[in-house]
């Protein structure tokens, strides 16, 4: 996985320089931990991948009450004062996370997004944990 993530720092530069607004970026896994991040404290990545694992599986949940669902969340925005936040699902087990100022082009922040999403949404995956370990 230490491979991995010095593989993602150029990707999520990218990601960041094409959306001038972006604050922080973070790929998490779905039990919180942080996997990559561009900008921001790492503390502060650290506690935002663990607010994520929540979220994303509140927004499973929701999803499950929906006719003809899969309940697997995709995306989830959040607008506060101040700006955004984007949550999308990132492959098996994984999530791309992204802050954003008020002042972000939102549709442009998404599309990014998912354009990252698909180009490297294979190597986006954490397998699962036990006791703390990767099985």
């Amino acid at each position: 996985m230490i491979q991995q993530r010095a593989n993602f720092d150029w990707l999520l530069k990218e990601l960041a320089d094409g959306v001038p607004q972006i604050q922080q970026i973070v790929v998490l896994s779905a039990d919180g931990l942080r996997i990559a991040r561009h900008g921001g404290d790492p503390d502060v990545a650290d506690r935002l991948a663990a607010a994520c694992a929540g979220l994303q599986s509140l927004a499973s949940a929701v999803a499950a009450e929906i006719p003809d669902s899969d309940g697997q969340m995709q995306l989830v925005v959040l607008e506060v004062s101040g700006g955004f936040f984007y949550l999308m699902a990132a492959g098996a087990g994984a999530y791309l996370a992204v802050l954003a100022n008020e002042t972000v082009d939102a549709g442009l922040l998404g599309a990014r997004m998912r354009d990252l999403v698909i180009r490297i949404g294979a190597h986006l995956t954490s397998p699962p944990r036990h006791d703390g370990r990767t099985v």
